[in-house]
């Protein structure tokens, strides 16, 4: 019985979601051949860039009003252009990551114009005048001496109630640096695991196949071997309502949505309409048991970026000095 209560009283001062999102307008946003390499959700179009440039703020533009209106704080983080373009910058939260005891972590991410995204020096000013307070920087670059990545929240979908770190292994997600950064934050389990499209690739991030909120998680398991996949379900079986998503729904982002809380603690469910449109009606109602669902309309961004409305949220978990929108 103490055992239990004491099981439940770590759960319960571990916070899963946060209230707080950086978000990158897409002021040079495109395709990005770069990325497109092991990317199969990226479409070129026949827009042209002045016109796709346009559409992707619109969407970038309505989805931060969106946020703000339900509550959560949004950064928006208008970073410094460089001399390189960075087509991906509105995908934020595969370089950085906060955590509730004030650091901010940097990543070596594998393309190389997305390591120009990388402007930690101006996130952390933007973070500190939106009222957080940061103790500590670190960073993982270095590993790009060795040609290895991890793509931070891209790749590694986190259970923070748990201290368990799921991740998918590709390209971008480096098993060494992968247990590398889980041992710098405290984390107790990494579950790594392969995965496969039916082209015979992997999956290029985590969060395209799975999202774990406080009590549920959605996953599209039937891309991870058999042998490896019970043991992912029964991991997160545990204490969560397990949401199985085909394949088709996972084309469709279904697997990229974000459990966030507002300022006052209400539980939301942020996701694409094209993740909205094909969960199906009982999924819906499952998910919407857990928190209100707001889907954003963002399909330019999805359909070119190759990433949908999870990717453009970079959450922010460091200590809050004032409650600010």
């Amino acid at each position: 019985m103490l055992k239990q209560q004491s099981l439940l009283q770590k759960k319960q001062s571990t916070v899963q979601n946060a209230n707080c999102v950086v978000m990158v307008p897409p002021k040079e946003f495109a395709f990005n051949a770069e990325t497109a390499q092991d990317n199969e959700f990226q479409h070129q179009v026949t827009e042209s860039t002045s016109q796709v440039r346009l559409a992707a703020m619109q969407e970038f533009n309505a989805m931060v009003i969106s946020l703000r209106q339900a509550g959560v704080q949004v950064v928006e983080f208008d970073y410094p252009l460089g001399e390189v373009e960075t087509p991906d910058a509105v995908f934020p939260n595969n370089w950085f990551s906060t955590t509730a005891k004030g650091e901010l972590f940097t990543f070596p991410m594998a393309c190389k114009n997305r390591q120009h995204e990388v402007k930690v020096d101006a996130l952390a000013e933007a973070l500190q005048q939106a009222g957080r307070t940061i103790t500590l920087q670190d960073s993982l670059t270095d590993y790009l001496q060795q040609d290895a990545h991890l793509e931070s929240t891209g790749v590694m979908v986190k259970d923070h109630v748990n201290k368990t770190v799921y991740a998918a292994l590709s390209q971008r997600c480096d098993r060494e640096v992968l247990e590398d950064y889980s041992k710098r934050i405290g984390y107790d389990r990494v579950v790594s695991f392969q995965t496969a499209l039916p082209s015979g690739k992997p999956i290029y991030h985590t969060n395209v196949m799975m999202a774990i909120g406080e009590s549920f998680c959605v996953i599209c398991d039937e891309v991870i071997p058999e042998f490896e996949r019970r043991f992912v379900i029964k991991s997160l079986a545990k204490d969560k309502q397990v949401i199985s998503i085909s394949l088709e729904q996972m084309n469709n982002f279904c697997g990229n949505i974000l459990q966030l809380e507002t300022i006052n603690g209400e539980k939301v469910i942020a996701m694409s309409q094209s993740a909205y449109d094909a969960f199906s009606p009982a999924q819906r109602a499952q998910l919407a048991s857990h928190g209100k669902l707001l889907p954003f309309n963002v399909k330019t961004i999805e359909n070119i970026g190759g990433g949908s409305v999870r990717c453009m949220l970079g959450e922010v978990f460091l200590p809050s000095r004032k409650k600010q929108l």
